[in-house]
Parts: structure tokens; sequence; C-alpha cells
């Protein structure tokens, strides 16, 4: 025999009523509390979690108006903003009963006896209750793991003249609906604004999704985003929401937007025109509810002259624009960034008390960060594993060779020469080979290719 579970509450002026119901709910649910007086519901709610609370609309002999029970249904809710109650209403309060489910109740019960339709009505409130709190402690891990990433994306607010304009356009953008499109080189933080926006917005609470547009196979592209209907294809065995789908309420980051081939570029220019999309495998629209921010490194303007970008797609994702300025054309705030990243990974590697000289940020300043934000982070924390004292050497920051060649006192500060000389080394170093050149300069292929070209390597 199935263990019972249920505890329910069951407020009513009438003895025999209560009597009779708990006799019988005691049957089919594990704890049944009976109140005469409505005074004391929320006294026994602090002694006792209930997972439904029977409740009668009218107390006072004569009185048939329900405002009774309406006020103590609303007293429970703001004690419990779970709680699950069903009333108990006399025959012919239809009506009433009707109000009181647009007040928040979950159902009502007939006094008329009938086991069969109590049963059900009951069973299916505490089934209610269930969701309830499922969906409440989902909601929590969901915050909880949201905080948790967003550790990892906590935002620096700059002192640049560029960054602090920047700041001022996120907080305009964040609390509209609008599409916006953020452009920057790689490691500049594109995916870091997105964020911002989306902890800014009114749709904070809901999810934040991440598409990467650029690693997601051609072949996947509708399933990943639209979904797939059970049988639609060989490995269908379940159908399976896309990302527009999981990400309803939320915020949809589509990543490396410029990676996206042209023929497909028209089928998520449909979806977000009509707000829709259709699962492989369906003939059946879904409705979305998302606000979306797209990112890229690539230049779409030349990209559009060269038919490799579809132009009503830009204007489709770009009703503000936001470009984030590289690294080395802010230097003055590279001091508040690097000690931003020591904290951050001193209380990872629960090193404490770790600090950066006025030479080493000087050393900072100097280098021309082709990785940008993301290249000093790394560079940071690579300094605060390597660190034997309490302030960060230059050794620990730096290979001998970059200390001794690109720091030296008598480099030059002309930050062409500079690029220059680092992409020429990074290709010499890794043989000619431009893909492996590339990723070790914190930049795509195409990037540097364009490098190449303007310093004629």
């Amino acid at each position: 025999m199935a263990r019972k579970e249920g505890v329910i509450l069951i407020v009513d002026d009438n003895d025999d009523l209560l009597i009779a119901l708990k006799q019988f709910l005691s049957r089919h649910f594990e704890r049944i509390d009976t109140l005469r007086n409505p005074n004391l519901i929320l006294s026994s709610m602090e002694r006792q979690t209930y997972d439904l609370i029977l409740l009668d609309m009218n107390f006072r002999a004569g009185v048939a108006s329900g405002n009774e029970g309406i006020f103590w249904l609303h007293k429970i809710l703001e004690t419990d903003q779970d709680a699950t109650v069903v009333f108990l209403t006399a025959f012919g309060d239809v009506e009433l009963a009707v109000r009181s489910i647009k007040e928040g109740a979950a159902d009502f019960i007939m006094k008329s006896w009938d086991e069969q339709k109590i049963l059900s009505t009951v069973r299916s409130a505490f089934e209610l209750r269930k969701r309830k709190l499922e969906v409440s402690l989902l909601k929590k891990k969901q915050a909880h793991l949201t905080s948790e990433i967003e550790k990892d994306y906590a935002v620096c607010h700059c002192q640049s003249a560029a960054m602090k304009e920047l700041d001022v356009l996120v907080r305009k953008v964040a609390s509209t609906d609008a599409s916006v499109l953020i452009l920057g080189e790689n490691g500049t933080g594109k995916e870091v604004v997105a964020r911002e926006i989306h902890r800014l917005s009114k749709r904070a609470s809901e999810i934040f999704v991440k598409v990467d547009l650029g690693a997601l196979q051609e072949t996947l592209f509708e399933s990943e985003l639209f979904g797939h209907r059970k049988g639609a294809f060989t490995d269908a065995r379940e159908d399976r929401d896309g990302r527009f789908v999981i990400a309803w309420g939320g915020t949809l980051f589509l990543d490396e937007i410029g990676n996206l081939p042209v023929s497909l570029q028209g089928k998520l220019l449909s979806t977000l025109q009509n707000q829709e999309v259709y699962p492989v495998g369906s003939s059946h629209p879904t409705p979305t509810d998302v606000r979306i921010i797209s990112a890229t490194n690539k230049p779409l303007g030349e990209m559009i002259d060269q038919k490799q970008f579809r132009e009503d797609l830009l204007y489709r994702i770009n009703a503000i624009q936001i470009e984030i300025p590289p690294l080395r054309e802010r230097k003055d705030d590279i001091p508040l960034l690097a000690r931003f990243f020591l904290r951050k990974y001193c209380d990872h590697y629960n090193k404490p008390g770790l600090e950066l000289d006025d030479r080493t940020i000087s050393l900072l300043q100097q280098h021309g960060w082709p990785g940008n934000t993301r290249e000093l982070e790394h560079t940071i924390e690579k300094g605060v594993i390597l660190a034997e004292e309490t302030t960060l050497a230059p050794h620990d920051l730096f290979s001998k060779g970059q200390t001794s060649h690109v720091f030296s006192a008598s480099s030059t500060f002309n930050l062409e020469e500079n690029e220059r000389r680092i992409i020429s080394e990074a290709l010499k170093g890794e043989r000619g080979n431009v893909s492996s050149a590339a990723k070790k300069l914190g930049i795509n292929r195409s990037t540097l290719y364009q490098k190449m070209k303007k310093y004629g390597l």
C-alpha cells in the first residue's frame, strides 16, 4: 500500500461537516487538521505547513456574501504565496465560487456530499500545490545557478570616457526590449555586456540563453534553435524544445552571428519577424517571447557589400548598436581591470593579500593586448597562481622573453609598430600557421588576415 502524503487544514464553523470531511479524507491523506474559528488560521500556519486548505466562504450566521472567505484567502496568500486554497461553498453559490477563483483560490467544493467529486477536487488541488513547490524550487535553483554564473561575468565599471559612455548606453538600452547588436574584437567582453543588459532588464528574473552560432553545425541549426519533434530525423527519439522556446520570457544571446551562413540567415530572419518557430517535423508554429542580443567581431557592413550577410537581417538585430573599444585604445582602464581580476583570482585560489606594484602596472599598460580584456584576465590569473611573494612581479605575469623584449625601456610605444611585431612573432612562433597564430593572439583568422595585409606580413 502506497504511503499517504499531504497535510490538509479544513476551516468551517459546521462541526458535522468538519467531522465528516476529516474521517473521509483521512483515508487518503497523511494528516487532517480542523478549525472552527478562521482567526486561528494564521497561527496554525506558523506551526504547520499545509499542502492544502479547505476554507468555508461564510462564517457568520445569515451572511452569504463570501467576503469573509475572500478576506481570509488574501491573508493566507500573504503568509504563503504558494498556498493552495479550495473553498467550501453552499449549493447555488457557483457565481460566488467563480469569483473566488479569480481572487486566487485553486477550486471550490459544493457542500452537497459527493465523495467522488470531493476526492477528485482535493487530489487535483494537492497536485497543484506540489507543482507550485516544484516550480518555486526550480526558480530558486535557477537564481542560484545564475548568480554563480554571473560571478564569471562580473562587470568592472571602467573610468575611460569610452567605457563611461558605454555604461550609460547599456543602462538606457536595458530598460527596453529593443534588439541589440554588440560589436568588438575577440576578448573585449561582448558576452559580459550582453549579460549586463539582461541583468538590468525587466527580464532579469528569467533565463539568459547563449547560442554560439560560430560553433553550431549547419545541419543542426534548426533543431538547436527551433527544436524538433520525435521521429523528425534518425536520432530524434523524443520531442525537444529549441533555444527560442527554452529562453521564453528571457534573453537569447546570438553570439558570433557574423559566422552564420547566408543559407541559414533567412530562416533566422523569418523567426525574428514572425516571433514564432516551426520545430523540425512539425507544421504547427510555436510562439516565442525573447529579447534578442547579438554579437560579432566581423564587419557586417562589408559582409553585406560582399553578399555574405543579409541587410534585412542586420536591420532586424540592430535596433541599438554597441561597440566595445579594444583594450589598447583605453590604456587608462588597465590598472582598474588588473586589480579587479586580481581580487577575483585571489578569492578563487585562496591567496589573499596579493598586490600589483606601480612598475608591474606600468608594464601592463605598455603591452598591446591583442587578446584584449580576456588576455589581461588570463595573465593576471596566471600571475596569482605563480606568485610566491605578496606582490606580483613581472616574471609572474610574463615570460622572460616578453619582459625583456616587449617591455624593455628602449622599446617603442607606437601601437601599430608593437602590433605588427607581435603578430610577426606569433606567426613565426607557429611556423606560419595562421589558425594557430590567431588562436594564440586571441583573434579570429579573418581579423588576422586583415592585419597581415595591413602590415604586409
